[in-house]
């Protein structure tokens, strides 16, 4: 049993051990088989050779008796020829083939067979006929029949040997085919072992193998290998078995990562969205209520809130006003009054931070240089936000809060344009209207007591026509103020001053050529009103003072961002200081309107006659260089 075990269980643990054992047990038995086939083979050589000799030892017999028996006949016995026949008979009796058969087996059958003959022959039949052969006389014819029976019985022990020895061949060539049959079976046999043994060992589990391999293949990461003995393919199932449960791990996990990440794609988008969506309601509207109310339904719904409430402190301090909430008034204020406010502003510095209140956060609403508002959250008992709902909130904060500063800079800047538009309104009306009235009141003044005095009746006519002078002057100031003040940029700026050159061409008949030519500059809306009433002002006093026939308006903007605005004319010139100077107040407005684009301004007469107004000044965007650097700029961004 152990001799069995022992191999057994090496089989088991190797199939190349199988396929070893099973080659050599074939070898083996093929060797066995081989060298049984030679050793048969080596004894039965000789084997036919020997069987003919022992053939002819009958012939050779049968020829002695027939010599003796002629003899007897024809009454004289010839000794030579029986003597010659004998001597052939012991010859094939002692041949080397029979001989070395008797050596190869001396106490077999065939040797005691062998044995018999040679004793008879030379102790019964040799004798006899050489008695035979010695009378002179012929032998009478008992004496022939009796030899010729024993001849007879002598062929019976020949006949005997030969057939041991066609016996012995034969069974050697039984056992020959014995063995090859054995052989034939043996290998059969182990080949149907070795067969069923790798089928079991070795086909099947690799059939197991790539119908594991197969589903993997199809996504199936859940399948197992059954055979996993101690064989090379066991430890292959094993191996296999230990790589589907790392891969089913790693699927599970990327399949868990993909999911997280899909959640955090759809967290993005929605956080995104919300961004949009809210930034666009916040710098439409930025200080409607009904765009943070909108906001704050969309940050509950996104961060999962309880509620929220934004609160807005005025511009001029005071307690905040909520403009917003989702749940209610603010619970600080309900519980400490207005100083609630002014604790929370004081505290600002920290974002996402409970203040009195653990169930409240605060994130500040405010951009770089000033605080505007709170946006407070309302969370349920233990929760607390996530860094992407943090960072969403925060996003949020920071926008409303330059929303609400672009909304307050915006409104300064509207208070700001206001106040310049009333001071030049008021410049302007300082510089007209009240120059010109305050004329006709030293008029009035001096026509007082020449009414009164009837004497001095011729001295009111004068007076009389410069007031009227002077009325007519105010009135047509008042009419020109009127239509700069209802002057809007309807139309581009090379439009406009060519409705204007139209205007006062027309007016005072005179031939007014224009060129405009900005390249890359860009004006700023504030300096093409500037431009147009600076051009406006030229034309008005070139009709009204320089008697003039033609004109030139150019407007051209430099590479360098510079512009030139030059008005031209033929007329009169300008000479010294006028003696109505109350009437020529415009040249003051221009001067104060091209500082106030930081521009310079020069009136002067040309060497060909007439006047020249030029304002040189800087454009608000623009030139050739800063746009080539703008496009590099933006190309380098892109790059």
């Amino acid at each position: 049993m152990m001799q069995f075990a022992i191999p057994r269980l090496l089989v088991r643990r190797s199939i190349m051990l199988l396929v070893s054992v099973a080659m050599l047990a074939l070898t083996l038995i093929s060797l066995a088989g081989m060298s049984a086939s030679v050793v048969v083979v080596e004894s039965t050589r000789g084997s036919a050779s020997a069987i003919n000799i022992a053939g002819s030892l009958r012939r050779y017999t049968h020829r002695v008796a027939n010599l003796i028996a002629v003899d007897s006949l024809n009454g004289r016995f010839q000794t030579a020829r029986v003597a010659d026949a004998v001597v052939d008979f012991e010859r094939q009796l002692e041949h080397p083939a029979l001989l070395r058969f008797i050596e190869r087996a001396p106490g077999d059958l065939f040797a005691a067979t062998y044995r018999g003959v040679h004793a008879s022959w030379h102790m019964s039949l040799k004798p006899r006929i050489e008695a035979l052969g010695s009378r002179s006389p012929p032998p009478p014819a008992e004496q022939v029949e009796l030899l010729l029976t024993e001849v007879d019985a002598f062929v019976e022990q020949l006949n005997t040997l030969v057939a041991v020895l066609e016996h012995d061949t034969e069974t050697r060539i039984q056992d020959l085919r014995f063995i090859l049959g054995v052989a034939i079976g043996v290998t059969i046999l182990v080949v149907l072992i070795a067969l069923f043994m790798l089928h079991r060992a070795l086909l099947r589990p690799l059939r197991g193998l790539l119908d594991a391999a197969r589903r993997i293949a199809d996504g199936d990461f859940g399948v197992r290998v059954s055979y996993s003995g101690e064989d090379e393919l066991g430890r292959v199932g094993r191996a296999f078995n230990l790589m589907t449960d790392k891969l089913e791990e790693h699927y599970r996990t990327l399949e868990q990562r993909v999911a997280d990440k899909t959640a955090e794609l759809q967290r993005s988008n929605r956080s995104l969205e919300l961004l949009y969506h809210a930034i666009a309601r916040l710098y439409q509207t930025p200080t409607a209520a009904e765009a943070y109310e909108a906001t704050l339904r969309d940050i509950d719904r996104v961060a999962g809130l309880e509620g929220s409430f934004v609160c807005i402190e005025p511009p001029q301090g005071g307690p905040a006003t909520v403009i917003a909430s989702s749940i209610g008034p603010c619970p600080d204020r309900l519980a400490r009054g207005d100083e609630a406010c002014g604790a929370c502003r004081a505290a600002s510095g920290g974002d996402g931070l409970a203040l009195h209140n653990p169930g409240l956060l605060r994130f500040p609403l405010r951009d770089r240089e000033h605080h505007y508002g709170m946006l407070r959250l309302a969370l349920a008992d233990g929760v607390r936000l996530a860094d992407w709902q943090r960072q969403l909130i925060e996003a949020l904060s920071r926008h409303m809060g330059m929303a609400l500063g672009a909304a307050r800079r915006s409104e300064q800047e509207r208070l700001l344009a206001l106040q310049e538009e009333r001071s030049a309104i008021a410049r302007e009306l300082h510089d007209s209207l009240a120059q010109a009235l305050s004329y006709m009141k030293i008029q009035v003044s001096l026509l007082q007591p020449v009414v009164a005095d009837p004497a001095c009746n011729a001295q009111a006519a004068p007076i009389i026509a410069d007031l009227r002078e002077g009325i007519n002057a105010a009135y047509r100031q008042l009419r020109e103020l009127l239509v700069s003040f209802r002057l809007g940029l309807s139309a581009d700026l090379a439009t406009l001053i060519q409705d204007a050159v139209r205007e006062y061409g027309t007016r005072g008949g005179v031939d007014i050529a224009l060129d405009v030519d900005l390249g890359h500059c860009q004006l700023s809306p504030n300096q093409e009103v500037h431009v147009l009433q600076i051009v406006r002002e030229a034309l008005s006093n070139m009709v009204r003072h320089a008697g003039a026939r033609t004109a030139r308006v150019a407007l051209h903007g430099a590479a360098d961002g510079s512009v030139c605005l030059s008005v031209e004319d033929d007329g009169d010139g300008i000479g010294g200081p006028p003696a109505d100077a109350h009437n020529h107040h415009g040249l003051t407005i221009m001067r104060e309107r091209a500082h106030s684009m930081g521009g310079e301004i020069e009136i002067a007469p040309m060497d060909r006659g007439g006047t020249r107004v030029c304002v040189r000044f800087r454009a608000a965007t623009g030139g050739a260089a800063s746009a080539t650097d703008a496009r590099s700029a933006q190309g380098e961004a892109s790059a």
